[in-house]
């Protein structure tokens, strides 16, 4: 077992972890490569972030696998991107299913090619009896967009007499969101030394612990998450109380 991994307490795990998985086009440059190889190589990391998961049992990872600003990127990383994932998901789809975990999809599905779309649809539905842990990937995905498509939903349905305004509250907004189902996010880690959120789950990291690292994705192991989980468990989490507030309860 990893020296690191035995530091983790098995009772205070964070429920949700988030990953913006940062530094595919540095890391295929720094070794003379297009950034279209450094998206190549990431599959690994990406493995280690699931298990690692997996095997200290926390319940829900999102990872960040294209956002809404990502099509606009060069035409040919796009498309090798969308092969890169359509592929994945024929290779991955098997292992996710062994291992017992629900893959969900949050974020505007209808701008994936047909192909893909239709991928991701079959190993969600393949993969929704799963109950070992979730894994939620966010394609196609911008938190901005996300909530204003929950403003125009609860205004219609006020509009249309199925909501009351008195009765809009966190929790009903919630529900308007892509994930609803999901609890709120405990760790956000980002890669590549870059410090920000680029527009992911805006509402829902509003309390979480923010980790950002000077590692580029595709270097990402089963360690690193697992001392970013320890480095997690060493924080005191106040949720706007007091320290002294938190040790009496």
């Amino acid at each position: 077992m990893s020296l690191i991994k035995k530091e983790i307490n098995s009772e205070n795990l964070p429920q949700h972890v988030a990953i913006i998985m940062d530094g595919n086009g540095r890391w295929a440059k720094s070794r003379g490569e297009e950034r279209t190889f450094g998206h190549k190589n990431a599959i690994n990391a990406v493995r280690n972030a699931i298990n690692a998961c997996n095997e200290i049992n926390i319940p829900y990872l999102t990872l960040y696998t294209f956002s809404s600003e990502n099509w606009n990127r060069p035409t040919d990383e796009v498309n090798t991107l969308m092969s890169l994932l359509a592929e994945t998901l024929l290779l991955e789809a098997e292992e996710i299913f062994t291992k017992g975990l629900r893959m969900h999809v949050i974020g505007n599905l209808d701008k994936l090619p047909a192909m893909v779309k239709d991928q991701l649809l079959s190993v969600v539905d393949l993969t929704k009896g799963n109950t070992k842990g979730n894994l939620v990937l966010a394609i196609s995905y911008g938190s901005q967009s996300e909530i204003l498509n929950a403003v125009k939903n609860i205004s219609s349905d006020v509009k249309e007499g199925k909501l009351e305004v008195e009765n809009i509250d966190e929790k009903l907004f919630e529900n308007y969101l892509y994930t609803k189902d999901f609890p709120p996010v405990d760790l956000l880690i980002r890669t590549s030394g870059e410090i920000r959120i680029s527009n992911f789950l805006l509402w829902q990291i509003a309390y979480a612990e923010l980790q950002f690292l000077n590692v580029l994705w595709p270097d990402f192991t089963k360690d690193i998450f697992f001392q970013c989980i320890v480095d997690y468990q060493n924080k005191e989490r106040r949720y706007g109380l007091t320290g002294d507030q938190i040790q009496i309860q």
